[in-house]
């Protein structure tokens, strides 16, 4: 797998809530930190994502936030 992502975070498919368009997938990644990402259902079909699958969670972004008090 080649990417032009930087940020790739290797994990284990925690739940999935499908909706009827939408599913919702809550990966977990090493040392407990859960990610949750919404993919479409047809997606998450097509992968054949379940419990306990090993994904990446990859994260293509031009800018990253952050705030401070």
């Amino acid at each position: 797998m080649k990417l032009s992502a930087r940020n790739v975070l290797k994990g284990k498919v925690k739940r999935i809530i499908h909706g009827s368009v939408n599913s919702e997938i809550v990966v977990e990644l090493p040392g407990g930190v859960e990610i949750t990402s919404i993919i479409t259902k047809n997606s998450a079909e097509n992968m054949g994502l379940k419990e306990g699958s090993e994904v990446y969670a990859v994260i293509k972004s031009t800018s990253v936030m952050l705030a401070s008090d």
